[in-house]
């Protein structure tokens, strides 16, 4: 049986809904991020359970088919953005199509409609979420990190990522750590 689950985010996210399954002694076959697949079928007296204690940490199942949708669209940008080892040279718009199978243009307007954002402005939104994790490690120097996340330049890098955060990398990068966690989810 397969679940999708909203706000999969990060690994932490995979071992919090692993452990809840585990505890409702749920077996699972595999859990990536916004999926997990069940060695066997579930109740739904299990499911309204399981999804009791994810909403109490702030996930949830998806029942419904374009909410499973978007929960997709949202995964493959976040594993594109956050996980993707190679630059982010791509067609955002074929990438979504490919992987989902789905009329980019279905998809898009799918999207909008439910989340009040495009889908190109979540994937900003990931991507400057992503440069504010690489200027908090200090392992690269804001070209490298332009260069892979498929900015064209540091300065388009440091305008997209000032409109966002109202602030410039170099700003960012010497703010106290408390003041960034103000800012982490703009």
């Amino acid at each position: 049986m397969e679940l999708q689950i909203k706000n999969m985010v990060c690994d932490r996210c995979i071992m919090a809904v692993k452990n809840i399954l585990q505890q409702a002694d749920v077996e699972i076959k595999s859990i990536q991020l916004g999926r997990v697949v069940t060695k066997h079928s579930i109740t739904q007296q299990q499911i309204d359970s399981i999804n009791e204690k994810l909403t109490a940490i702030g996930f949830e199942i998806i029942e419904n088919k374009d909410s499973k949708l978007i929960n997709e669209i949202k995964t493959k940008i976040i594993e594109l953005v956050h996980y993707n080892k190679t630059n982010l040279k791509v067609n955002l718009s074929t990438h979504i199509a490919q992987k989902l199978g789905q009329e980019y243009s279905y998809l898009s307007k799918l999207f909008s409609n439910s989340e009040g954002i495009t889908i190109e402005k979540y994937y900003i939104l990931q991507k400057v979420e992503r440069v504010k994790e690489l200027l908090t490690y200090q392992e690269l120097n804001l070209e490298e990190i332009a260069d892979q996340l498929g900015y064209s330049s540091n300065a388009y890098l440091t305008n997209q990522f000032k409109k966002i955060t109202g602030f410039t990398p170099s700003q960012f990068r010497k703010l106290p750590i408390d003041q960034r966690q103000k800012i982490e989810h703009l």
